[in-house]
């Protein structure tokens, strides 16, 4: 049943959902999803919603992922880094698309959650990281795409620098009801490119949400 599932997450989720590069689908029809997901929820796995994976935080949906995936259109000689690892299983597409992962966590025990999975799969070319990286993440070099898996209220300009030219940022822009997903590409030393993309709703980065509003 599950492997129907599976399959018809591809089929009739993803592809439908202006999801058509061939990598994209491949990696998503070999990564099983509920092998990242808590036993109770397996059954969910493929789902067309956000699954909550602890801590108060949620996967993406399957149509998200492929989406955030094609946007990015990652090569095999490149390094990206994510913000947000999760359940492992975005992380987990990304290192089959790329040639390095860098992917940084909030919360320690999805971290290791996320590891244990990734290297169940046999997945070795990741390297997480715990901490804080709302604001900025310190690199050794530039690289080649970032991608955030929680909504920012504005573009922080640290990791707009982080690029290499060339280099591409996707994120997503807003608040409830409104954000859009922007890919923000590096032309020159001095010059960014911003195409919106797409409107979406996701929770907020954790240490970057929208301020309260007051009402008088």
């Amino acid at each position: 049943m599950l492997n129907n599932a599976h399959s018809n997450m591809v089929a009739q989720q993803v592809r439908p959902g202006e999801v058509l590069d061939p990598r994209v689908l491949a990696v998503m029809t070999n990564i099983q999803r509920e092998r990242f997901v808590d036993s109770e929820m397996i059954g969910l796995a493929y789902a067309d919603t956000h699954l909550p994976i602890g801590c108060g935080q949620t996967m993406l949906s399957p149509i998200q992922e492929g989406r955030f995936l094609q946007a990015l259109d990652l090569q095999s000689t490149e390094t990206v880094m994510e913000l947000g690892t999760g359940s492992g299983y975005f992380t987990a597409l990304l290192a089959q698309l790329a040639g390095q992962v860098i992917s940084v966590e909030y919360f320690p025990e999805l971290s290791e959650q996320a590891e244990q999975r990734l290297t169940q799969q046999g997945i070795d070319n990741v390297s997480l990281y715990v901490g804080d990286a709302s604001k900025s993440w310190p690199l050794s070099d530039r690289i080649d795409a970032i991608v955030m898996t929680a909504a920012y209220v504005t573009v922080p300009d640290n990791y707009r620098h982080q690029l290499k030219v060339g280099g591409r940022l996707l994120i997503v822009i807003g608040e409830a009801p409104a954000m859009s997903v922007q890919l923000i590409r590096r032309i020159t030393e001095w010059d960014w490119q911003t195409e919106t993309l797409f409107e979406t709703v996701i929770p907020a980065v954790i240490n970057a949400e929208p301020k309260a509003k007051f009402e008088f």
